[in-house]
C-alpha cells in the first residue's frame, strides 16, 4: 500500500521512499519519513489535498501525489496508548565543565575580546523569541554576503563584546532550500566562535536531526533545550546530564518565552567560545550497525580518503564525508577531487549500499535517526499528549475543517480589515492627524512670528511638513495591520492557511507555500518578495514574486483612505475592501496567463510542518510592531521627505527659476503635461494626477503628499476639483495595480536580477492601464461618467 491510500485513523510503517528527484527524496528523508518509521493518517485538507500525517511526535503535510512515492507495510489501527519509556526525574543542570568531555580547553579568546555566535534551529522552535531575549533592542537587520536572505545581528545583553547572528530556520544542512545553503556557508566561511542550537524540547526527536549535522561542523556549540516548561507541565522530563554526555556538547534547559535559563545559556556559550571547546564526539554511526556497520565503514573510509582535501578547503572532515555520501554538489565542488578519487568514493558508497541492503540517502538518514532514537530512549521521558497539542487539534477541527476552513479564513481576514480600518486603526489615525495638524500649525505660527522668508516658509510648511505629515497620519493603520499579520503568523495559523489553500493555488501554478508571501504582501511588498526565498522551487519563487505586487500593500492605504473618505463617505470601508478584492482577482487572472506562457510546468511538492498553535510572545510582537513603525517613519523622513521637497520645488518655480503664482506655469506642470496624455483615456488626464502617480513610484505614500502639496490641501473640496467619484475610483484602480515603490522593484532585482525587475515593472504598468481603461469604459457605457 502507498501512503496516499492510507485511511484516516490508521497507522503504518514506511517500507521505502521512491523519487527520481534526488533533492526531493533527500528532503523527504530529512523530514523524518525514513524506512521503518511509523506514520499516522490524520486528515485531508478541505478540498481533499494535501494530507496531514503524524510521525515522530509532530504533524507534517504533503500532497497525495508525493505521498504516492512512499510504500507502506503493516497497516493497523492507531495505537490507543503511546509506548511509554521509563520516567526520569528532572535533574539540576551541571555547572560549567560538568556533564561533557569537550575537546580543547585552552583559552582561545581573551576576556573582553570580541565573540561571535550563530543561532541555529528548526522553524517554529522559538528561535526568534530567544534571539530577542539574548539581544533585547540591540539588533539590526542586513543581508548575508552575496545573497538577499535576511540577516539579523545583535549584541548580547550584559556582554557588549559578544554578538549573535540569527540564521534562517532550517530542518537540515542539505542544500534543498536557499536558507539551508546560506546557514551552512555562513558557519563554514564566517567561522563563528560558537554555535547556539535551539531545539524544541516537546519535539526533541525531530529537532536533534539538525543538531547532529551541526555537531559534524566541529565548532564550539551549546544546545538550548527550549519549551522545557511545557515538557514538565505535561508530565515529561529530560535527563540533561545524560543528554550532554550522549551528544558531547553542553545542553541548557530554557524557556525563551518566560526568559528562564537565558543567563545560564549565555554563560555556557561564552565559555565554550572563549576556550574553543569542540564537541566531545563527531561520530554517530556504530560499528555494529546495519550490514555489519556498513555505514560506519563507508563514512570513515571516505573521511580518510578526503582528509587532506577537506583541511585545504577548511571543511570539517566528518561533515564533508557525510555530504559526499549524500552526493552534495556544493561540497564535491569545494573539495576539488580528481576523477580517480571520485570513482573511489563512489565504489565505497556502492559497497555500503550492497552490504546494508538500502540506498545511500536512506542509510544515512536512518543512521542519524537511529542514534537519535537511542538518545531519546536513554534520556527523555516523553510527556503524555500535551495541552498545546490537544488545543491545536480542537482548533484545527474548525480552522481546517472541511466545511469551516474557508468561511473561517474569510471571517479572520474580515476581522483583520475591520480592526485595521475601523475599531482600532481609525481612532488612532484620527488622534495622529490631530497631533500632526497641531504640530504643523504651531510651526507655521512660529515661522510667521519670526518673519521668515515666504519662500522658505512655504518650503517648510507646504513642502516638508504637509507632505511628510499627511503620510505620518496613517502610521497607526500600518502598525495595526503588521501587528495583526504577525500575530497570525507567529500563532501557527499561516501554516494552516497554506495547507487549506494549496489545492486552490495549484490551479494557478503555485503551491500553498506561496500563499504566505502573498498574504505578507498586504503588509509590504518588500518583505513579501524577500520571504519567497523560503520556497524550495525557482518556478514557484519567480512566479510568486511576479504576482505578489498585485496584493495591495499597506503603503497604498493612505491613498485609499483619503480618496474613499472624500468621495465615498458613506461606504468608505466597502470601497477600500473592493480594491483589495480586485487586486486578488487580477492577480489570479495574471497567474493563469503566466502559467500558460512563461511559467509552464507543475509547482514543486508541498511538504511542510504544522506547528502547535501558540500565543505569540508579547515582547516579540511589540518588537516587530516597533520595527515596522521605525521603518515606516524612516521612509517618511527619507524617500517621502525628498519627494515632498522635489515636488514643492517643481511646483513653486518655472524654467527661469522664478516663483510662480499659477501652478500651471510651474516645472511640475510641464513634466506632468508630457505624461498626462497617457492617462487621458482613463479619465484623469489632469497633470497633477500624473505627477502624483510618478512620485508614487518613489513610495506609494508620496501620492498623497504630492496631491496635498499641489492642491494646497487634502480636503474633499480640494480633491473634487480634480476628480469626480467615478474617476477617483478609476484612479484608485490604477494606483492599486501599477508598479510598487522603487524599494520593491529594487528587491525584485536583488532577488531575481534586472530582467525580472523590468518584467515586473512592465507587467504591472500594462495590467494597471488595461484594467483601469476597462473600468472607465464600462462606467461610460452605463452612464456613470
Amino acid at each position: 500500500m502507498r501512503l496516499d491510500a492510507l485511511e484516516i485513523g490508521k497507522d503504518a510503517i514506511i517500507a521505502s521512499v521512491a523519487s527520481d528527484d534526488a533533492a526531493l527524496r533527500q528532503h523527504i528523508l530529512d523530514m523524518g519519513l525514513t524506512p521503518g518509521t511509523e506514520v499516522t493518517m490524520m486528515k485531508y485538507a478541505p478540498m481533499g489535498d494535501p494530507m496531514e500525517i503524524r510521525l515522530r511526535g509532530y504533524e507534517l503535510t504533503l500532497r497525495r501525489a508525493d505521498a504516492a512515492r512512499i510504500e507502506l507495510v503493516d497497516v493497523h489501527d492507531t495505537d490507543a496508548v503511546a509506548a511509554a519509556n521509563p520516567h526520569r526525574e528532572a535533574c539540576a543542570h551541571p555547572a560549567l565543565g560538568e556533564g561533557v568531555t569537550p575537546r580543547g580547553g585552552k583559552m582561545a579568546i581573551a576576556v573582553g575580546d570580541p565573540i561571535r555566535f550563530a543561532l541555529a534551529g528548526n522553524q517554529n522552535c522559538g528561535k526568534t523569541t530567544l534571539f530577542n531575549q539574548l539581544t533585547g533592542s540591540n539588533q539590526h537587520v542586513g543581508n548575508f554576503p552575496g545573497v538577499t536572505v535576511d540577516r539579523k545581528d545583535g549584541t548580547v545583553r550584559n556582554h557588549p563584546e559578544a554578538t549573535v547572528t540569527d540564521l534562517p530556520g532550517i530542518y537540515s544542512l542539505s542544500p534543498y532550500t536557499g536558507e539551508e545553503v546560506v546557514s551552512r556557508q555562513f558557519i563554514l566561511d564566517s567561522r563563528p566562535d560558537a554555535l547556539i542550537n535551539i531545539i524544541d524540547a516537546t519535539n526533541i526527536e525531530r529537532n536533534l536531526y539538525l543538531t547532529l549535522q551541526l555537531i559534524e561542523l566541529d565548532r564550539p556549540m551549546v544546545v538550548a533545550l527550549n519549551m522545557m516548561d511545557e515538557v514538565l507541565a505535561n508530565g515529561g522530563s529530560v535527563d540533561v546530564n545524560r543528554l550532554e554526555g550522549q551528544l558531547g556538547v553542553p545542553v541548557v534547559p530554557i524557556s525563551a518565552v518566560k526568559g528562564e535559563g537565558i543567563d545560564e545559556l549565555v554563560e555556557h556559550a561564552v565559555h565554550v567560545a572563549r576556550f574553543d571547546e569542540r564537541p566531545g564526539r563527531l561520530d554517530f554511526c556504530t560499528p555494529d550497525g546495519p550490514g555489519g556497520g556498513a555505514v560506519h565503514r563507508c563514512i570513515h573510509g571516505i573521511a580518510s580518503l578526503i582528509e587532506d582535501h577537506a583541511r585545504a578547503s577548511q571543511i570539517p572532515v566528518r561533515f564533508a564525508a557525510t555530504k559526499l555520501v549524500e552526493g552534495d554538489e556544493l561540497v564535491i565542488s569545494a573539495l576539488h577531487l580528481d576523477k580517480n578519487e571520485l570513482d573511489g568514493i563512489e565504489h565505497i558508497i556502492s559497497q555500503m549500499e550492497e552490504e546494508s541492503g538500502t540506498d545511500r540517502l536512506s542509510a544515512l538518514a536512518d543512521m542519524r535517526f537511529s542514534f537519535i532514537e537511542g538518545v531519546c530512549q536513554a534520556c527523555v521521558t516523553k510527556p503524555h499528549e500535551s495541552r498545546e497539542h490537544l488545543r491545536s487539534v480542537a482548533i484545527d477541527r474548525v480552522l481546517t475543517g472541511r466545511y469551516t476552513a474557508i468561511p473561517m479564513f474569510l471571517l479572520i481576514m474580515a476581522a483583520v480589515f475591520w480592526l485595521t480600518f475601523g475599531a482600532v486603526g481609525a481612532p488612532l489615525q484620527g488622534l495622529m492627524e490631530q497631533l500632526v495638524g497641531a504640530g504643523i500649525s504651531a510651526i507655521d505660527d512660529a515661522l510667521t512670528a519670526f518673519g521668515t522668508n515666504p519662500v522658505v516658509k512655504s518650503l517648510v510648511v507646504d513642502g516638508v511638513l504637509a507632505g511628510v505629515g499627511s503620510v505620518l497620519s496613517f502610521l497607526p493603520i500600518i502598525v495595526v495591520l503588521f501587528l495583526l499579520l504577525s500575530i497570525l503568523e507567529d500563532s501557527g495559523y499561516m501554516a494552516r492557511v497554506a495547507f487549506v489553500m494549496d489545492k486552490v493555488l495549484r490551479r494557478f501554478g503555485l503551491s500553498g507555500r506561496s500563499f504566505v508571501p502573498m498574504l505578507v504582501g498586504f503588509g509590504c511588498s518588500v518583505p513579501a518578495i524577500m520571504s519567497t526565498r523560503t520556497l524550495p522551487s525557482e518556478h514557484d519563487r519567480k512566479m510568486t514574486v511576479m504576482l505578489t505586487p498585485f496584493m495591495s500593500c499597506s503603503a497604498k492605504l493612505p491613498v485609499y483612505g483619503l480618496l474613499c473618505a472624500a468621495f465615498f463617505p458613506q461606504a468608505t470601508v466597502p470601497a477600500i475592501v473592493s480594491l483589495y478584492v480586485l487586486g486578488i482577482v487580477v492577480g489570479m487572472v495574471v497567474a493563469l496567463v503566466l502559467r500558460r506562457t512563461a511559467f509552464k510546468g507543475e509547482p514543486v511538492p508541498f511538504i511542510m510542518e504544522l506547528p502547535n498553535y501558540r500565543l505569540p510572545g508579547f515582547k516579540t510582537t511589540l518588537m516587530l510592531a516597533w520595527d515596522k513603525a521605525k521603518g515606516f517613519v524612516t521612509k517618511a523622513f527619507t524617500i517621502i521627505f525628498v519627494a515632498s521637497v522635489a515636488v514643492w520645488f517643481l511646483q513653486t518655480f518655472d524654467v527661469r527659476m522664478n516663483v510662480v503664482s499659477d501652478q500651471s506655469q510651474s516645472l511640475l506642470a510641464m513634466v506632468g503635461g508630457f505624461i498626462a496624455p497617457v492617462f487621458a483615456p482613463l479619465g484623469f488626464g489632469d497633470w497633477r494626477a500624473s505627477c502624483a502617480l510618478v512620485c508614487g513610484l518613489l513610495a506609494k505614500e508620496s501620492v498623497i503628499s504630492t496631491l496635498t502639496v499641489l492642491l494646497g490641501s487634502s480636503s474633499a473640496t480640494a480633491l473634487s476639483g480634480m476628480f469626480a467619484p467615478a474617476t477617483a475610483y478609476v484612479f484608485l484602480v490604477f494606483t492599486l495595480l501599477y508598479p510598487p515603490c522603487v524599494a520593491a522593484i529594487g528587491t525584485v532585482k536583488s532577488e531575481l536580477g534586472g530582467r525580472y525587475a523590468v518584467a515586473v515593472f512592465a507587467l504591472q504598468v500594462g495590467v494597471a492601464w488595461l484594467v483601469a481603461f476597462a473600468f472607465h469604459t464600462v462606467m461610460l457605457a452605463v452612464g456613470v461618467l
